[in-house]
């Protein structure tokens, strides 16, 4: 990350800048002792992050902010201040600030908080990234008949897992289902599945055995992988289509809610996978579009 200190301490600022690069969170590209001489620095060299402090003398932090807006600028911003007034606090917020950090500035609080705005900064990234291939995805496909595969594959893709190698499992199981034509519950046992996916690539009774249990380790690490994307979804935008629609119908949503706590407290991504319940509501979305 590429960060930027507005602070009129020169004391803060050398602090701030010893932490970030001792602690390996980025690079200091650029510093400044007050909003004035920052703004046209800050627009040139197009920061990721910009530290500033709310009280500053020429131009306060919160105007700052305000021309830089004005200016179309995109990074974003923490506030460094002493200052514990609400309504100052509740106006920096209004202006798009992430998060404050105290003064004196305290090593593990600057670490944590910019390590979490990082975090945040990739993610957010990483959905546009995904929701930009959607868009493309879906216009290339557009004026295309869609094979079973076609629809498999689109669903995968909005859970961001089209890429893992389990997907082609999962995919192989639902074209297999589609050729028995197993249309009404109950479905065959996942080991007889799995078992049908492994001998179309393995002949004797062994390897198709080694191969199954394979199949079925790749398939719950692509299922959890959807699992924590829709989790990291609910976290940044709860409304999101994506997840309103997968959460609750593909998964327990208990389980998601549980993912997106551990997520949020202490970055842990454990979660109970149910295979068949993937499995089954996958199959009746593919029949009601190929039907």
């Amino acid at each position: 990350m590429r960060y930027f200190i507005v602070d009129d301490d020169r004391a803060s600022r050398k602090m701030l800048s010893t932490i970030i690069n001792e602690s390996e969170l980025g690079s200091v590209i650029g510093e400044a002792s007050n909003g004035q001489d920052a703004i046209p620095q800050i627009l040139a060299i197009q920061p990721d992050f910009v530290l500033i402090d709310l009280l500053m003398p020429k131009l306060d932090g919160i105007t700052t902010i305000e021309k830089l807006r004005e200016n179309l600028y995109e990074g974003h911003f923490i506030m460094i201040s002493q200052v514990v007034n609400k309504e100052m606090v509740a106006q920096s917020y209004e202006k798009g600030i992430e998060f404050f950090i105290h003064k004196p500035i305290n090593k593990i609080e600057v670490e944590t908080v910019l390590r979490k705005t990082e975090e945040q900064y990739r993610l957010k990234n990483s959905i546009l990234a995904i929701r930009q291939s959607l868009s493309h995805f879906a216009e290339d496909k557009k004026h295309v008949k869609k094979t079973s595969r076609d629809h498999v594959q689109s669903i995968l893709n909005d859970m961001g897992i089209v890429g893992e190698v389990g997907s082609e499992d999962i995919t192989n199981i639902i074209e297999l289902l589609l050729m028995d034509k197993y249309k009404i519950s109950p479905l065959p046992p996942l080991k007889e599945l799995y078992e049908k996916v492994a001998s179309l690539t393995k002949s004797t009774a062994d390897d198709i055995v080694k191969e199954s249990k394979a199949i079925e380790q790749r398939i719950r690490r692509t299922i959890l992988a959807a699992m924590i994307n829709l989790a990291n979804l609910g976290i940044v935008d709860y409304t999101n289509s994506e997840f309103e629609y997968y959460a609750p119908r593909y998964f327990d949503f208990t389980e998601i809610r549980s993912l997106m706590r551990q997520i949020e407290e202490n970055n842990q991504r454990k979660a109970k996978v149910n295979i068949k319940k993937f499995i089954q509501v996958l199959f009746a979305e593919i029949i009601s579009k190929v039907d």
